[in-house]
């Protein structure tokens, strides 16, 4: 943790770039449940063949590259929480994340989520030094990683990331997310689907699957997790 006087200093920045042209990106949201299908593709081939029959639906490509951080004495990890900043198509915009309380079975995961839009100039010095983030005192986030997971002078430190190629399709009123997960390790795929029925769109996922011999099974970690193991799922 750098001294007093850099910390007002940079408070002093802080303010001077939320009234500039990036305000619009403040969005803030409150805490909510995100709830997923998460079904991994056994390989590349798998992934290649779902991506070709999806292709008549496909919307968009992201880009991603996820960081994550701790407090100095895990006052984050020990709650099951974690802070993550996602940057997209490099530095085109940039989201600040607090991931809590995960839970996956059977391929369905439930996950308290706590997002808001972030500076992506910030974001950048933040993975670089990551005593800048606890200054961010608009930060509706951040004001809950202090003060309910009380993460104060011993700081946060960054525990590193890894890529994700997203490829987004609209199939049957559902949104579809197929990643492309680059760690330094090696590599996952995996369709997400973000439901409020879970049941019953993976049931219709399972069958698209299955009619067309995609081989998969059912995720039971999350990226987040399967990145601190060093290990992809088996």
């Amino acid at each position: 943790m750098r001294g007093k006087n850099h910390m007002k200093l940079y408070k002093t920045f802080l303010a001077t770039i939320t009234k500039g042209p990036n305000k619009s990106w403040k969005i803030h949201q409150s805490p909510n449940m995100e709830v997923e299908v998460k079904l991994r593709l056994s390989d590349s081939t798998s992934h290649q063949k779902l991506s070709d029959l999806l292709s008549p639906f496909h919307t968009k490509t992201h880009f991603q590259e996820n960081i994550f951080f701790d407090g100095a004495k895990a006052e984050l990890s020990s709650k099951l929480a974690v802070l993550r900043l996602r940057f997209y198509n490099d530095n085109s915009h940039c989201v600040l994340s607090l991931k809590a309380k995960p839970v996956i079975s059977s391929g369905i995961s439930r996950m308290e989520e706590h997002e808001e839009a972030f500076d992506p100039a910030l974001g950048r010095a933040c993975v670089s030094e990551p005593w800048r983030l606890l200054a961010v005192d608009s930060s509706e986030v951040l004001k809950r990683v202090r003060e309910e997971y009380g993460v104060g002078e011993n700081g946060l430190v960054c525990l590193g990331g890894f890529r994700n190629v997203r490829a987004v399709y609209n199939w049957k009123e559902l949104k579809l997310e197929l990643d492309e997960t680059n760690y330094d390790f090696g590599t996952s795929y995996e369709l997400e689907c973000e439901s409020l029925n879970p049941e019953r769109d993976k049931k219709v996922l399972e069958q698209y699957m299955e009619q067309n011999g995609i081989g998969f099974s059912y995720s039971d970690a999350s990226k987040f997790a399967v990145f601190r193991s060093r290990k992809l799922p088996s």
